[in-house]
């Protein structure tokens, strides 16, 4: 059996060129996408009309919606059931052109096209590994044929696919790809609106484009282009559709949220065909009446000449066709509130940190943090001078010439001290917390090769517990302190300031300190690790509050995270001489 369905995918792949599908058959607009809506009696009054196609089945319905204006294409439902079998119980390869024959001629009477669309609802088993059973092979082998058969008769078989297909090895790509030369590959994204409405308009909107692009991901990745792809979005009243979502406003803003999703991503990746789906009720349990109402948005938005959401909605219903949506001026990747992030930051930051992601985070940190501390021009020049002088020699050009070696620029470097200056100021406004005598005998008694220094500093810096004399702690107080000569006094320059320092004895281990001289100092090394806590749980929770109001291109938006920018240009830091 493997060597049929072997052999059928070679076939496809010699027959394909000649299977070429003229544009608009039997009316149908030729503008991709193609919406299609599954019609179905409950939203006839809604979707029957001019500029609507609808997936149709049997009876007298297909022609009553096409006197409406409605264009229709065929809905069969029975794919597995009376057509190619199932994973376990494949039908019969031998009756499957028959079968075929007779899906098109029924196709063609309902939708009155002799070259129809027909939506095969729903392929099995899409995400089985491979080495398929034989009994998997066959039904693989015999929906290939189907389709195949469909096609030559002048059929464009749309196969729904309801779960993450399985592409990893080499035979199953193949299958897919043979597939798609017959048939469209529409796989179905559907989403909570109960869990989607709880995220809001941006998060959630996000949320779906994201999950449609991998959807589409995971055909285009092996080669399937995305004029034979589109998407399903479900609007059934349980799982995978309104899900209890209350009240009937916010699901009707939901589906606003999902028609506007699913044009993005058709846009933006050229998709063929977006079917709709769920608007039946199969079960007493599964009725809901606001499905026409519902259906009326979902036509809206698409086109407001095709229903009248808001009205059909009622007044509590948000009309907005562009909240949530990518609206990104020109020049940015991102949008955030009234400010955002621009596309030359991301470029020229990467080229400092060799990855494209950190620089997008240490970004969305100065955007998050730079409205909690003002920083000056002034500030800044002065910590550049004071670097210069320190690391440089005072040579202006022997500090570009480190610039360029880091792949920095000037503009790069002052960005990243104002960076440092303003966590400095907003780290100093926190509350680190008062260690215990505990605390600091377990400090003392665990890292007795710390190195410290009796110092006498002024102005009083945080890292002597704000005394003029004291120990200052490796890691803590600027390293400069360190390789002072003993009994001179120099300028060091700490995250805030300078500060004038007389180093009063030579560096030493903190274990040859007795404890009771080193607790003021170990106290204040343990409030600042306690304050550099805060500020991380603090700039964290900033950055995650503007990534949830990002709108970025191709919802590309950028991880909240602690990146300093001092880790790549290591000459810059404030505590570090």
């Amino acid at each position: 059996m493997k060597r049929l369905l072997v052999l059928l995918i070679a076939l496809g792949a010699l027959a394909a060129p000649g299977l070429a599908h003229a544009a608009g058959p039997c009316g149908l607009p030729t503008s991709r996408p193609l919406w299609v809506d599954h019609g179905v009696p409950a939203v006839s009054n809604i979707m029957a009309k001019p500029g609507v196609v609808l997936a149709v089945s049997s009876g007298a319905f297909p022609a009553e919606v096409r006197t409406k204006g409605a264009k229709t294409i065929y809905w069969d439902m029975y794919l597995n059931s009376k057509r190619v079998g199932t994973p376990v119980a494949p039908a019969d390869p031998a009756l499957l052109v028959d079968r075929a024959n007779k899906l098109f001629d029924f196709a063609v009477a309902q939708t009155a096209c002799a070259t129809p669309y027909i939506v095969l609802n729903e392929l099995f088993g899409a995400n089985l590994e491979t080495p398929w059973s034989a009994s998997a092979t066959q039904y693989r082998a015999n929906v290939l044929a189907f389709v195949q058969a469909l096609a030559a008769r002048g059929a464009r078989p749309l196969l729904l696919v309801s779960q993450t297909p399985y592409t990893a090895s080499d035979e199953a790509a193949a299958w897919w790809r043979a597939t798609a030369q017959y048939a469209d590959i529409i796989p179905e994204v559907y989403f909570s609106a109960r869990n989607i409405s709880a995220y809001g308009p941006i998060v959630g909107s996000r949320k779906m484009r994201l999950a449609m692009r991998r959807s589409i991901g995971a055909f285009t990745s092996i080669g399937i282009p995305t004029a034979k792809l589109g998407v399903v979005l479900g609007f059934q009243t349980k799982k995978g559709g309104r899900d209890g979502l209350q009240p009937s406003a916010a699901w009707f803003r939901v589906v606003k949220w999902q028609a506007l999703a699913a044009r993005e991503v058709a846009a933006e990746m050229k998709l063929g065909t977006i079917v709709s789906w769920g608007w039946a009720a199969y079960t007493a349990d599964a009725a809901d009446p606001d499905k026409p109402r519902a259906a009326c948005v979902y036509l809206w938005t698409r086109n407001t000449r095709l229903c009248n959401g808001p009205a059909a909605a009622g007044p509590d219903f948000n009309a907005s066709l562009v909240e949530g949506q990518l609206r990104i001026a020109a020049g940015r990747v991102c949008a955030i509130g009234t400010r955002g992030i621009s596309a030359g930051q991301v470029a020229l930051l990467t080229r400092t940190t060799g990855d494209r992601t950190v620089a997008f985070t240490a970004l969305l940190a100065r955007f998050s943090e730079t409205p909690f501390a003002k920083v000056t021009a002034k500030q800044v020049r002065d910590a550049e001078r004071a670097i210069v002088r320190l690391r440089f020699g005072g040579s202006f050009a022997s500090y570009r010439a480190g610039l360029r070696r880091a792949n920095a620029t000037v503009a790069i470097a002052r960005a990243a001290l104002a960076d440092e200056l303003r966590r400095a100021k907003i780290e100093a406004q926190m509350s680190g917390r008062r260690p215990t005598a505990a605390e600091v005998n377990t400090f003392y008694f665990s890292y007795p090769e710390l190195v410290v220094r009796p110092v006498r500093a002024r102005p009083a810096p945080d890292w002597l517990g704000r005394r003029t004399t004291g120990l200052a702690l490796r890691s803590v107080a600027p390293e400069r302190v360190f390789s002072l000569p003993t009994h001179r006094r120099l300028n060091v320059f700490g995250p805030d300031r300078s500060y004038a320092v007389t180093a009063l004895d030579d560096a030493r281990a903190l274990g040859a300190v007795p404890l009771e001289q080193a607790r003021p100092a170990i106290a204040a090394a343990l409030t600042s690790f306690a304050r550099r806590a805060s500020f991380e749980t603090w700039t964290m929770a900033r950055q995650r509050a503007a990534e949830a109001q990002a709108l970025c291109r191709r919802d590309e938006v950028p991880d909240p995270g602690t990146v300093r920018l001092t880790a790549y240009l290591p000459f810059l830091s404030l505590t570090g001489e």
